[in-house]
C-alpha cells in the first residue's frame, strides 16, 4: 500500500552499474566490464511462461563468446511449450541490464531475450513485452512506464509462521513486527540503493508476516526486469537470514494475500505524461480514459495472466480476513482514491491496477495489460462511471448498484483461461503463439490440480459425511 515516486530516466538506469563503478565500457565487451567490476561470473537469466527464473553461470573469461552464440537451454526442461526434440533455446543477454548481486559481488546478473531456431522465440515473455511496447510506440508514438508494489511473506523453511509474536489482528504498519525483520528489510533496501532503483519506503503489510518494499517507477521493460530480480534477491536474502520468502498469492486462508499493484502511465516522446486531463473526470485525458476502458473491458480475461494460479482466486474471492479487508477487487470497476475497486486513480495522471498478484509473470502481465489498453485506444473504449463507494460493503446500496451493472471476475483459473482464449485483442497484440502456449501450459496446470483434488478426501467431506 504505497504511493508512487518518479525515477530518473531509463538511460541512466540501464548504465547504472558501470556508472556506479566510475567506468564506461562497450556493451559488446562483457569480459572487460566484468573484470573491471571484479566479477567472477555472469548469471545469464530469463523468465519462462510460468514466471520461473532460469539461469546459467558463465565465467567472465568466456562471457563474450557465450553471449555471441547465446547460452543454450533445453526448452522442454522449462515452461516454454517445447518438446525434447526441439533443440536448444538460446538466451541472449541484454548488457544494459547488468546487475551486480548485492549479496554476492562476484556475480553479475543479466536479463536475456530468447531465440530459437535462428529467430526470436515468439512467446518468450521478455520478447513479448518488448514487442508490445514497440507496437505502442509505432502505432501511437507513446511509451509506458510502470511502478509496482511487491508484497511477500517471510515464513519458515517449510512455509509456516516464522514470527510467533507477529499475531495482531490488524498488523499493517506494525512497528515492532517490521523491526523484528530489520536485518532482511535493511539488506533489501540497501541493495536497491546500490543498484540505483530509488527505494523510498518499506513496511509491514496487512497480513501477519507480510512485507512490502517500494522503489521508483521506470520504463515498463526496466520495471519488469527489476521485478524479476527483486523476487530473486528477496528469496536469496531471506535464505541468508534463515527464512523463506514466498510470493504465493494466498499462503494463509485467513490472512490478506500478496498483491502486485501496478501503477501505469503513458508518455509522449518528450516524456510528457499524456494521461493528464485537468478538465475531465478524475483528471484523466481521453487517451487515459480509453486505455482504462480497454483494461476494464478485458478484465475477466486479464485475470488469466494477472492471477495465473489456482491459489490466486482465493485472494480475489476471499470472504474476509482477520484484518477486515482483502484489499483485492472482485468486481470490474474503477474509482478515485478508493482501494476497493479494480483500477484506482489515486491522483492523476496515473492508473493503479489492483488485480495482479505476485505469481503474475513480470513480463507477460504488463504486456497483457498493455494489449488490453491498446485495444481500448483502438476502439475509443469508455470506462463508464466510477464507483464512489465501498465495494466490500455488502449492505451498501450504491455498491449493489455498481455490482448490478459490471462483470464479476472469474471464480477460478479455468474460466479465466476461457475468457483469455476468447478475447481477440490478446492474439492481435501478444501473438497467437503466446496465447496458445500460455493456454496449453496453464490448462495442464488446472488438470494437475483437478487430479490432485480427485485423489484426496477433504476434511470437510469427512466432517459432513462420516455419519450420513
Amino acid at each position: 500500500m504505497a504511493g508512487l515516486r518518479k525515477t530518473t530516466a531509463w538511460w541512466w538506469w540501464s548504465r547504472r552499474v558501470v556508472a556506479k563503478e566510475g567506468a564506461r565500457w562497450s556493451s559488446s565487451s562483457l569480459r572487460e566490464r566484468g573484470e573491471a567490476l571484479g566479477l567472477k561470473f555472469y548469471q545469464f537469466s530469463f523468465v519462462d511462461l510460468f514466471g520461473q527464473q532460469r539461469s546459467k553461470l558463465v565465467p567472465v573469461a568466456r562471457a563474450d563468446e557465450i553471449a555471441a552464440s547465446g547460452a543454450g537451454f533445453a526448452g522442454f526442461a522449462c515452461y516454454l511449450r517445447l518438446a525434447p526434440t526441439d533443440g536448444d533455446v538460446l538466451a541472449k543477454p541484454d548488457p544494459s541490464t547488468l546487475t551486480v548481486l548485492p549479496w554476492n559481488r562476484e556475480v553479475g546478473w543479466i536479463s536475456c531475450d530468447l531465440e530459437w531456431r535462428g529467430a526470436e522465440l515468439d512467446h518468450g515473455p521478455r520478447n513479448v513485452l518488448r514487442r508490445v511496447l514497440g507496437t505502442l510506440r509505432d502505432k501511437y508514438g507513446l511509451s509506458m512506464k510502470c511502478g509496482v508494489e511487491c508484497e511477500f511473506f517471510l515464513v519458515d523453511g517449510v512455509g509456516g509462521v516464522s514470527d510467533r509474536l507477529d499475531s495482531s489482528p490488524k498488523p499493517c504498519y506494525d512497528a515492532h513486527a517490521l523491526m523484528r525483520r530489520y536485518a532482511v528489510v535493511r539488506e533489501l533496501v540497501l541493495g536497491m540503493e546500490a543498484l540505483g532503483w530509488g527505494p523510498y519506503q518499506a513496511d509491514h503489510e496487512d497480513a501477519n508476516g507480510q512485507f512490502e518494499v517500494n522503489w521508483d517507477y521506470a520504463d515498463a521493460l526496466a520495471t519488469a526486469d527489476r521485478v524479476a530480480f527483486f523476487k530473486y534477491m528477496t528469496r536469496s536474502v531471506a535464505e541468508k537470514h534463515g527464512l523463506r520468502a514466498t510470493f504465493m498469492p494466498k499462503p494463509f486462508a485467513d490472512l490478506t494475500g500478496s498483491g502486485c499493484h501496478c501503477h501505469v502511465s503513458l508518455h509522449a516522446p518528450d516524456d510528457k505524461n499524456v494521461c493528464a486531463g485537468e478538465d475531465r473526470p478524475h483528471g484523466l485525458s481521453k487517451i487515459a480514459a480509453n486505455f482504462l476502458g480497454g483494461i476494464l473491458d478485458a478484465a475477466p480475461a486479464l485475470a488469466a495472466v494477472a492471477n495465473p494460479t489456482v491459489n490466486s482466486y482465493r485472494r480475489i474471492h476471499a470472504s474476509t480476513t482477520t484484518s477486515g479487508a482483502t484489499w483485492s477487487p472482485d468486481a470490474v470497476c474503477w474509482g478515485g482514491n478508493n482501494r476497493t475497486v479494480l483500477v484506482r486513480v489515486p491522483e492523476a495522471p496515473r492508473l493503479e491496477l489492483r488485480l495482479a498478484d505476485m505469481a503474475a509473470n513480470p513480463y507477460l502481465w504488463p504486456a497483457a495489460l498493455l494489449a488490453a489498453g491498446l485495444n481500448g485506444l483502438d476502439l475509443g473504449s469508455d470506462p463508464g462511471d466510477p464507483a464512489d463507494c465501498n465495494m466490500y460493503d455488502a449492505t451498501c446500496p450504491r455498491a449493489a448498484a455498481v455490482r448490478s451493472r459490471v462483470p464479476k471476475l472469474p471464480s477460478s483459473l479455468r474460466p479465466a483461461l476461457a475468457n483469455f482464449s476468447a478475447t481477440p485483442a490478446f492474439r492481435d497484440y501478444l501473438g497467437s503463439s503466446t496465447v496458445d502456449a500460455y493456454l496449453e501450459l496453464k490448462s495442464r496446470h488446472c488438470d494437475d490440480y483437478d487430479r490432485f483434488i480427485a485423489a484426496h478426501v477433504s476434511p470437510w467431506e469427512r466432517d459432513h459425511y462420516l455419519d450420513v
